[in-house]
């Protein structure tokens, strides 16, 4: 009776330390693909400067010629401060939507093949190449930051709003980057995916909060509005940089990690099949 006791404490006992172990590995296998994927940005660091382009084409030209138009309340400021979050979100989107091509490329490259073959987990490969999308989103939106400090738009700089501001890019790159690997489980080829991304960013784009506010959408817009991911990115950002109150941040962050965990998980079922 004794060792049966003595037999369960120490299985009671040895449980949590396994767990804790278990979840110290998945940590180290995700940055170890996150590390391994950032590598590739230091061989081609020229296509972060190259990706910035469109984004800054918007807030100079776009934001500076709208500015003097007053077809919508921008709550007191001026529609280039209103749009630069707007931006922002439209940047980290285009950076981590069109994530899945590599994965493609590696399948094509055999490269694919051998990481399913590693003993790690599937979400491990998931979430690390989610998180490098994350990464190379932050390094757009500093570029972004510059250009907005440069010409002078006036936003909150506190770093509390800014680490904020920067941990909800993420969230949004990794819901995207996930998309957009779920795509290339489905789609397979490389022409397929360019397609299908390019179908989808646009209509995500407009059918959101970023150029103006849901309040003067038609109202089946409003309902596309109000499902999209990048409208609760849009709003948390507007929040932190613009008005420098986080009023509805709860909203913003549960929906936005919600998203993340659905298709990370529909992401880490479908990963293995871009292979077959």
């Amino acid at each position: 009776m004794e060792s049966d006791r003595f037999a369960t404490s120490a299985v009671a006992l040895v449980k949590p330390a396994i767990k804790t172990a278990g979840i110290k590995i998945l940590i180290i296998d995700i940055l170890t693909i996150v590390e391994m994927e950032l590598r590739k940005l230091r061989h081609e660091p020229t296509v972060l400067f190259t990706r910035a382009v469109q984004p800054v084409l918007w807030l100079l030209i776009f934001g500076q010629a709208f500015s003097r138009v007053r077809a919508f309340d921008t709550g007191g400021v001026t529609y280039q401060t209103y749009m630069t979050p707007g931006i922002l979100s439209q940047s980290v989107m285009f950076t981590a939507i069109f994530f899945g091509l590599s994965t493609i490329w590696e399948r094509d490259m055999g490269i694919l093949q051998k990481f399913l073959a590693m003993p790690i987990p599937r979400v491990a490969l998931v979430l690390g190449k989610a998180l490098a999308a994350g990464v190379r989103a932050l390094c757009q939106v500093t570029i972004i930051f510059l250009l907005a400090a440069i010409t002078g738009i006036p936003l909150h700089w506190h770093p509390a709003l800014l680490l904020a501001a920067a941990g909800v890019v993420i969230l949004g790159a990794v819901f995207f980057a996930t998309l957009s690997m779920i795509i290339a489980a489905i789609v397979k080829t490389r022409e397929r995916f360019m397609g299908i991304g390019q179908l989808i960013t646009m209509p995500l784009f407009f059918a959101s909060n970023a150029l103006y506010p849901i309040s003067i959408m038609p109202d089946w817009l409003r309902v596309v509005a109000s499902v999209n991911p990048l409208s609760y990115m849009v709003d948390f950002l507007r929040g932190a940089l613009v008005s420098g109150q986080l009023t509805s941040w709860q909203a913003d962050v549960g929906i936005l990690l919600v998203a993340c965990i659905l298709a990370t998980a529909v992401g880490t079922y479908l990963y293995p099949r871009v292979v077959t």
